[in-house]
């Protein structure tokens, strides 16, 4: 017995060692979605401000597949000392457990969670031709031709998609999903008349918006949109408990020294005060969402739950 207490000091004195001189080399920030995504424009508006704090690069690696899976994976697998972090999403840590029996990587137990970065709401929008100025008269006109309304994601299980099974659920109607392979594709039948309507992400549909080819009727989030400020909440606009973001997140490997995590909650919530960091976000109508580890946990835990529910609800398998 006092050789394992023994041992277990000498584990912690070593981790607590490690901790004081971290980093002493570059820290790989694995992303696991391709250059250009809103986490990828995220984990590179960071690096730029951690390197200078932390005085060691942070190398963004890209790497993309099964919907994140892969990446994932990789974080959770790599080597608990700080110099493997990643960038977890709604979909990676929130979502794919419940699409997945053979996810390999456990969202709770193969993270230390260090910070929630931003959280970026949909917006829902609809073609100009359908007869629905607002949420209400949305879901009146659902009511009234229940599974004629059409509506448009990127994908079986995208988060797109959960985010209009979760309209269907709590304003009790029935749409019908029309599954593209990109988001780009579904806008232009949007526009054309061809698809009713759309959880659309915000920055590249804002043009759509200003342009008159789509009607914006609710942004998903708990509060309104800086980009957006005229236009309500889902809740606001009469769907009580609706809330659907993409939320991104930094996460390391299970193990990491707690120190460590510590040190990189309190960089990440200094950069996110930063002017050009707060405007940088603002461009890609990211809202940041500073807070501490517990927070993050917690948010991965509650979203599991929600996504869990609507998934069996919907009976909604991955492609």
């Amino acid at each position: 017995m006092i050789r394992i207490l023994l041992l277990a000091a000498a584990v912690l004195q070593a981790g607590i060692a490690q901790a004081q001189t971290w980093p002493e080399k570059p820290i790989r920030a694995v992303v696991p979605f391709p250059a250009g995504s809103s986490a990828d424009v995220v984990a590179r508006i960071l690096g730029n401000e951690l390197s200078a704090r932390l005085g060691q690069q942070l190398v963004v690696d890209n790497r993309p597949g099964a919907s994140g899976n892969i990446g994932s994976d990789v974080v959770a697998k790599a080597a608990p000392d700080g110099y493997t972090i990643g960038f977890g999403t709604t979909s990676t840590h929130a979502v794919a457990v419940s699409l997945s029996e053979k996810l390999p990587y456990d969202p709770i137990k193969s993270f230390a969670p260090i910070a929630l970065v931003s959280v970026s709401p949909y917006v829902l929008v609809v073609s100009p031709t359908l007869p629905a100025k607002s949420l209400a008269e949305l879901v009146a006109l659902a009511k009234a031709k229940p599974g004629e309304i059409t509506y448009g994601s990127a994908g079986l299980a995208s988060l797109a998609h959960l985010a209009s099974a979760l309209f269907e659920n709590l304003a009790g109607v029935k749409l019908n999903h029309i599954p593209y392979k990109s988001s780009a594709q579904s806008v232009i039948d949007l526009i054309s008349g061809r698809l009713d309507m759309q959880f659309a992400t915000i920055p590249p549909t804002i043009s759509n918006i200003n342009a008159g080819q789509v009607r914006a009727l609710a942004t998903t989030g708990t509060q309104r949109v800086t980009a957006l400020p005229d236009l309500p909440t889902m809740i606001e606009a009469g769907v009580p408990n609706y809330e659907a973001s993409l939320w991104i997140a930094m996460v390391a490997p299970a193990g990491t020294p707690a120190e460590i995590v510590t040190r990189l909650n309190r960089e990440v919530n200094e950069v996110l005060k930063l002017p050009q960091v707060k405007s940088a976000m603002a461009a890609q109508a990211l809202d940041i969402d500073p807070g501490p580890p517990e927070a993050l946990a917690g948010r991965i835990r509650t979203d599991i739950e929600k996504w869990r529910k609507v998934i069996a609800q919907g009976n909604i398998k991955a492609e």
